[in-house]
């Protein structure tokens, strides 16, 4: 495991559309996720242990989220010749598990990761609903600790923010987890 950290928050670039194989078997595009408040773009796998330890909180904000007019939606971008348990067969089982409240995607060929130079398992890009990024950090405070109810939920607490005002918070703690297996 390959520990990394996202780069800072380029206020105000744009999302980037995709065209993107889901588990539900549809193709999905940006204007296929886009919330009327905000979107969230995130960039999740399966084996990921920084990723595994926030899946039943990640649910259960996203779930807040859409409550505010905030649509998410997951993107697998991991070589899944080398992490099997990345595989889309094994993104269907975790989607149907955890019953994602968003569309998990599949970026077979890497692109849309390298474009939206995603770097690490979880990478979350907060956009407005101009689709200017306003939130690029961590899940919250915990890691892959075990949260409390007093953990401070900073991706929630921003997207929250932004669905009203359309501005992300200044101070942002970038997220760390592990690297995204890039194919060779």
């Amino acid at each position: 495991m390959v520990l990394k950290e996202t780069p800072t928050c380029e206020f105000g670039e744009k999302a980037f559309d995709f065209k993107l194989l889901g588990t539900d078997g549809k193709f999905w595009s940006l204007a296929d996720c886009v919330g009327d408040n905000g979107t969230l773009i995130m960039f999740i796998c399966n084996h990921c242990p920084y990723v595994k330890a926030i899946q039943s909180k990640l649910v259960e904000d996203t779930k807040k989220m859409l409550k505010a007019g905030v649509k998410s939606v997951a993107i697998m971008s991991n070589d899944p010749e080398d992490y099997p348990e990345d595989s889309f067969e094994n993104m269907k089982k975790i989607s149907r598990d955890y019953n994602y409240p968003f569309p998990y995607l599949f970026d077979e060929t890497q692109e849309i990761a390298k474009t939206y130079n995603a770097v690490c398992t979880p990478d979350f890009f907060g956009y407005n609903k101009s689709l200017d990024l306003q939130y690029r950090g961590r899940f919250d405070e915990t890691g892959m600790k075990q949260s409390s109810k007093e953990s401070k939920r900073d991706l929630l607490e921003a997207m929250l923010q932004v669905s009203k005002t359309s501005k992300g918070p200044q101070e942002q703690i970038p997220s760390v987890g592990c690297s995204i297996k890039w194919k060779i």
